[in-house]
């Protein structure tokens, strides 16, 4: 025990150390609104590449989609291959190099920004940064909640304690240190959680006997379950680990429409993403950063999908039960029961850094999002006052952030991680993707057609999330107080149907429907945001 101790000790003493020296130069380093905000625009394309990836991969994505493999098996991995190309080739080569330009002809600092001054709309800011103020709490408190679940499990620490000091130790360097303190500790970050996946993901084979042995033991596992067990996931479309549930079925809508695509469509509209293509001096920085988003994002995601659903064959092996029994029904705590029950105490202590690593990644970017959101896009553009103040207002936001996020930790239910994060993925595609796909590619768009699209894709996203997606609608309890209903219709499919499949589709046409009907931008405003594109 002594002994455990003493390495947990010396492995959190010297990953808290970097991240304090890290954050210490990147506050040195940080004199201006451009600093605080988009690093200079001088990133390098290995700290950009890790940075984007290691915000992309939070504990979310290892902890609590981790979990859901174990529950809905190896078809999650289809959410890997679109994250590697909708979420890196797609957004670097087609949306970065656009993003990067045109916010370097509009002196663009923030996604809102960039989407205001693409279109001449102040109301853009104000309704794009409320949103991300008021949506973004949600994903940054089922990040912090994945890591205390973690600590928890591993460590026997107080849940309440674990996401509180979290909250406070990322909330102090991203205050003081802005962007470039995020960036430069989510390259430190990312890099760790680079080599502890790949140990992992060598290890879950090993325990399993080989790729083939294991994969061929997770298939037959269907066969042996407890025939309860089996039955009643037969009966919502299940077909076993290996394989796709039946099509149509309440586990084939979950699994396609809110896991693989809210997730791998959605990554395109993330503020938090889209404002890292603003950060690099020129395209050559971007296409060299493809190669190495995509390695991580692979290793990332592709191990945390693989180690969740081959923890069925470690747990039925062992103890004779599948993973949700060992869990008592939470997936959140099926990640962190498998290291703590499979592996040496010394890897779990390396693990618990690396989901430290990835909280701490995409909970600096989130929460930094959501101050400049406040400072720069609400206040500064409401106030017509530029520099310091807003960079104060910024660090006050970011503060209120922590704060929303730590109440939600304690407020929200069991299963809401993987759930959590698919619906502010859901929200910002509806609301977002539209107007920034026709902000890049499609001059005729309007003013007022993305507006529309705006407005329409947020209140139906949020409408379908509330009083009819089931597993949100359950969640937060609101229609079920207000109807006595779970949901408003409960005919299948719909209360599994994504929010994203309804809502952007609505919000695309709209956008090109009203564009088509009212005056087009001027020619001079064009030839600005398009100039050298």
């Amino acid at each position: 025990m002594a002994n455990d101790l003493l390495i947990l000790s010396v492995i959190v003493l010297i990953y808290l150390a970097l991240v304090v020296y890290v954050g210490y130069v990147a506050w040195r380093r940080t004199k201006t609104a451009d600093d605080y905000m988009v690093a200079g625009r001088v990133t390098h394309p290995f700290i950009m590449a890790l940075s984007y990836g290691a915000t992309f991969i939070s504990t979310s994505a290892i902890v609590g989609f981790g979990g859901t493999a174990g529950v809905y098996g190896m078809g999650l991995l289809w959410l890997t291959f679109l994250n590697i190309l909708v979420g890196i080739f797609i957004a670097f080569v087609f949306f970065g190099k656009r993003t990067r330009k045109i916010g370097h002809n509009l002196s663009a600092l923030t996604f809102p920004e960039f989407l205001s001054k693409r279109f001449n709309s102040r109301f853009i800011q104000y309704f794009t940064g409320a949103v991300i103020f008021l949506g973004m709490p949600l994903y940054a408190s089922v990040v912090l909640i994945g890591m205390a679940r973690f600590v928890e499990t591993t460590l026997n620490i107080d849940y309440r304690i674990a996401l509180i000091g979290m909250a406070v130790i990322v909330a102090l360097y991203v205050i003081f240190g802005g962007i470039r303190g995020v960036m430069y500790t989510d390259a430190l970050q990312g890099t760790i959680m680079f080599v502890v996946m790949a140990i992992l993901l060598v290890a879950i084979y090993w325990i399993t006997g080989g790729i083939t042995t294991g994969n061929e033991a997770l298939t037959n596992l269907v066969n042996v379950v407890p025939a309860k067990t089996v039955a009643a996931a037969t009966a919502t479309g299940f077909t076993g680990w290996t394989s796709m549930p039946s099509f149509g079925s309440p586990f084939w809508w979950t699994l396609v429409s809110t896991l693989i695509l809210g997730v791998g469509i959605g990554v395109l509209s993330q503020p938090q993403l889209t404002v890292r293509f603003m950060m690099v001096k020129s395209n050559k920085e971007l296409n060299r950063a493809v190669l190495i988003g995509g390695i991580f994002i692979f290793l990332m995601t592709g191990t945390a999908f693989v180690v969740g659903a081959l923890s069925n064959v470690y747990f039925f092996d062992t103890m004779g039960k599948i993973a949700m029994q060992v869990v008592g029904g939470n997936a959140d705590k099926i990640i962190p029961a498998f290291i703590a029950a499979a592996m040496p105490t010394w890897f779990a202590y390396l693990f618990m850094i690396t989901l430290l690593s990835a909280a701490m990644s995409t909970l600096s970017a989130l929460f930094h999002v959501q101050g400049t959101a406040l400072g720069r896009d609400v206040y500064e553009t409401a106030s017509k006052k530029k520099g310091g103040a807003s960079v104060l207002v910024a660090r006050a936001g970011i503060t209120i952030a922590v704060i929303i996020a730590l109440i939600l930790g304690f407020l929200l239910p069991a299963n809401i991680i993987a759930v959590g994060t698919a619906m502010w993925f859901s929200l910002t595609a509806a609301a977002f993707l539209s107007m920034y796909v026709f902000a890049c590619y499609w001059k005729r768009s309007t003013k007022a057609g993305v507006i529309t699209g705006l407005i329409v894709g947020t209140l139906l996203s949020v409408f379908w999330l509330v009083f009819e997606f089931k597993k949100s609608a359950e969640a937060l309890g609101i229609c079920k107080a207000l109807t006595g209903n779970v949901v408003l219709v409960s005919t299948q499919p719909w209360p599994t149907v994504d929010s994203i499949v309804i809502a952007l589709p609505i919000a695309f046409a709209l956008t090109v429907i009203v564009s088509l009907l009212t005056k087009p931008p001027s020619k001079e405003h064009l030839d600005k945001v398009f100039s050298g594109v």
